[in-house]
């Protein structure tokens, strides 16, 4: 027995409040809001480490009675030896969701793990890191190698960072990785592995692993009330320009704790923490290209309730998406038109439809980047050049300059706030990118919903309606009896001092109770 796995031992001991009885862990686990099982096929299987009362057998799971008692939470990690279809550790798995526990792995992850038609297309991009990885590790000599992986850890510095995406991609407690070396380096195949074939020195890192995985779920409440339901927040504490100031995210959790909501601020390097949560609030810049995108469709895929949607992100980020669907439906907005990178006899007209000034944008561009505007037909030929370097289509609009934008938030189809964004001062947009310090963006003006343009109000909404039912901030601008629509944004901001001038803690509540009304709907089996 190593140090290691003694360790191991001492620490979920010290750390754990409550523990798992053989003849009634289920009872035991619901005195504290979070507990641990940990299934094995056979006992003997554990026989290398410490005994706990956290171990439960295959078959000792399975013919537990579940307890209705709400509110509580169970992870549990399958180390059977085999997940075979209809095996104990398939059913094992199955129980577990159905029971409501958070188990690792899931039906989902058993099933994709099967064929490699299923898991083949999420290992595409990874293959592309391989050789960089593997250029001086001594297996660049080799034609091939497995690699297994504890909770997604390896002792291969190198392969870390794929080991973790693999492990976000098939949470599986352990996993055999096959790399083929043929024209570069790939990955030939991904299976499961099992705890009773380890070696000696594969028992420790096993156990080094389980102990770094298990800490995350072992640590203790934050408070000793009883959280109705969990919600994550995910943000980037280093961006420049977040969607939510810090202020706002201690807002959401203050605001959350009186409503029974356990709110945690989340990061990019916590996707494998997903599944612990009930729902999920995105305050990062979304794009389709990163992270926050993938944050979206593996909450969703878990069963969380999210916002942003991936729906949303995908229609919102994307404005030839916004212009098509606004044509379509005659809904007011500056006369525009696309360009296509191989059509350059395009760019000579576009100037005597549209007029000079007009504004260049690029389709997934946020927070004014992106957005040029031109005088002249010299200047747009020297701007389009630049932008086709990033998108072969390019939108040019109509210049339409007022003193402010209206902003119109809309949750759930209903208007929640509205805001004037002033032009940066001495700037044409809202943002001045070129700027210094807070003279990047222009001053802001909150108002009650009821006293903003009826027209404006309307419009918002109803072209928020034809992205979907989430959180979307409308811009659109104003000038006499001319309403015209700018964008819409899936990830609009909800800043202290800004947003929230007017409704102030309501404005974070509405959020929150917007949460819990599609938890509660969800817990009942019904639709929102």
């Amino acid at each position: 027995m190593s140090a290691v796995q003694g360790h191991w031992r001492e620490v979920s001991e010290q750390t754990v409040a409550t523990t798992i009885t053989d003849k009634g862990y289920f009872s035991a686990a619901l005195k504290g809001t979070r507990q641990v099982v940990i299934i094995v096929e056979r006992k003997e299987d554990w026989a290398s480490y410490f005994p706990s009362e956290d171990i439960v057998t295959a078959q000792e799971y399975l013919e537990q009675t579940r307890e209705t008692e709400t509110g509580k939470r169970v992870q549990v990690i399958n180390l059977c030896r085999s997940y075979k279809y209809l095996g104990h550790g398939y059913y094992c798995s199955l129980l577990a969701e159905a029971r409501g526990h958070k188990v690792i792995p899931s039906v989902r992850t058993i099933s994709e793990l099967t064929k490699k038609s299923l898991y083949g297309l999420a290992l595409d991009d990874l293959d592309k890191t391989l050789d960089k990885a593997l250029s001086h590790h001594l297996y660049s000599n080799t034609e091939g190698f497995t690699l297994t992986l504890y909770f997604g850890r390896t002792n291969i510095e190198p392969l870390q960072d794929l080991a973790r995406q693999l492990f976000e991609a098939f949470p599986c407690p352990i996993l055999l990785v096959d790399f083929k070396k043929n024209n570069g380096w790939h990955i030939e195949g991904v299976k499961s592995g099992v705890l009773h074939k380890l070696r000696d020195d594969q028992e420790d890192q096993f156990a080094h692993a389980l102990d770094n995985f298990s800490r995350k779920i072992w640590r203790q409440p934050r408070s000793r009330r009883l959280a109705r339901y969990d919600l994550a927040i995910l943000h980037d504490p280093q961006e420049q320009l977040p969607p939510s100031n810090a202020k706002a995210l201690d807002n959401f959790i203050r605001v959350g704790r009186g409503l029974g909501i356990d709110v945690e601020l989340i990061e990019r390097k916590d996707y494998s923490r997903l599944a612990e949560y009930d729902a999920l609030l995105i305050r990062e810049t979304t794009s389709v290209d990163n992270h926050t995108y993938r944050f979206a469709k593996k909450a969703e895929s878990e069963g969380l309730v999210v916002m942003d949607d991936p729906a949303s992100i995908l229609r919102c980020t994307n404005k030839v998406y916004l212009t098509d669907l606004l044509n379509s439906h005659q809904l007011g907005m500056p006369a525009t038109e696309i360009l296509y990178k191989e059509r350059p006899e395009d760019f000579e007209r576009v100037g005597e439809r549209l007029g000079f000034p007009l504004v260049l944008k690029i389709p997934d561009g946020c927070f004014s980047r992106g957005v040029i505007k031109v005088e002249s037909q010299e200047a747009l030929l020297k701007a389009t050049a630049e932008l086709f370097e990033h998108s072969v289509l390019l939108l040019a609009q109509e210049f339409f300059y007022t003193e402010y934008d209206w902003r119109i938030g809309v949750l759930n189809r209903k208007p929640i706030f509205a805001c004037q964004y002033f032009m940066s001062k001495g700037h044409w947009q809202i943002y001045n990118h070129k700027a210094i310090g807070q003279a990047i963006n222009g001053e802001c003006r909150t108002l009650a919903v009821h006293e903003a343009p009826r027209a404006v109000v309307e419009l918002a909404v109803k072209t928020a309606n034809l992205i979907g039912d989430g959180l979307y901030g409308v811009d659109l601008k104003q000038s006499g009896d001319k309403v015209v629509v700018i964008e819409v944004n899936d990830n609009p901001n909800l800043d202290a001092g800004i947003e929230d001038a007017y409704l102030q803690d309501d404005l974070y509540g509405l959020v929150l109770e917007e949460f819990v009304r599609r938890l509660e709907l969800k817990r009942q089996g019904q639709v929102w």
